[in-house]
């Protein structure tokens, strides 16, 4: 599987962007994809994840700010971001976990970097005051 991340930039606080990760390869729909993002001189820690069957799960720090969603037809994960945030500056990276059954999606530790197999190149975000 692979996987391409789009749509970051540079934004003002309070601003806006919305990140695409589009995926190329066979069984995409059997993923759990995460959105996960890297600050300098941090570890990678999670943002957002969507399994197949659209559970969606969200890191404290974003709920109600961040919308993932996911078009299966089109092999495409959104992540739309709002009110962006100084803190959330960081590159952002999309990565693919296969589930061996798409009905269990609880049984996967989605915040565990280690548990994906596939990853992006990533896209940077800059959130300026």
């Amino acid at each position: 599987l692979q996987l391409v991340e789009s749509g970051g930039g540079s934004v003002r606080v309070g601003g806006s962007l919305r990140l695409s990760c589009t995926a190329s390869g066979p069984q995409y729909r059997k993923y759990i994809i995460g959105w996960f993002r890297q600050a300098p001189g941090k570890e990678r820690e999670g943002v957002s994840c969507i399994g197949p069957n659209g559970q969606t799960d969200y890191v404290d720090s974003v709920k109600g700010r961040f919308t993932i969603s996911r078009d299966n037809a089109q092999n495409v994960v959104l992540l739309q971001m709002n009110s962006l945030e100084p803190e959330d500056t960081a590159v952002y990276y999309c990565g693919a976990l296969y589930m061996h059954n798409p009905n269990y999606y609880s049984n996967y530790n989605v915040w565990n970097t280690a548990s994906y197999e596939y990853w992006g190149q990533g896209t940077q975000v800059a959130v300026s005051s």
